[in-house]
């Protein structure tokens, strides 16, 4: 296994070592990728925050959060622990384009060095 992984990363690192006879062409085009991003990068956690913000204000998240804790204090002694599907998709649905946000923002910085 090891012998197989020292050879694939060999031929990886001969093969990146030579440049590309294409006229210059992907030199150019890399070097626009990061500026063409970046504007990406920085505008999408504020996006992302201010949807979150009127989806709150919207749907008046601060009595769903509040109906759903004082249901989850009422139930936590007289049964098991339940779990409400939709608001934990909800979450993972805000997660995910922060998270992605935060992707695009990461390898914009990381490229433009």
């Amino acid at each position: 296994m090891e012998d197989n992984e020292r050879l694939l990363q060999q031929f990886f690192s001969e093969m990146t070592s030579e440049p590309l006879a294409d006229n210059g062409f992907t030199e150019r085009v890399m070097r626009r990728l990061p500026a063409q991003k970046s504007w990406l990068a920085r505008l999408w956690t504020p996006f992302c925050i201010a949807t979150f913000v009127v989806l709150f204000i919207a749907f008046r998240g601060w009595e769903l959060l509040a109906v759903h804790f004082e249901v989850m204090l009422r139930t936590m002694a007289v049964q098991p622990f339940s779990i409400n599907l939709l608001m934990v998709f909800s979450v993972l649905f805000g997660l995910l384009f922060v998270g992605a946000g935060e992707v695009i923002s990461s390898e914009t910085v990381r490229k433009s060095f």
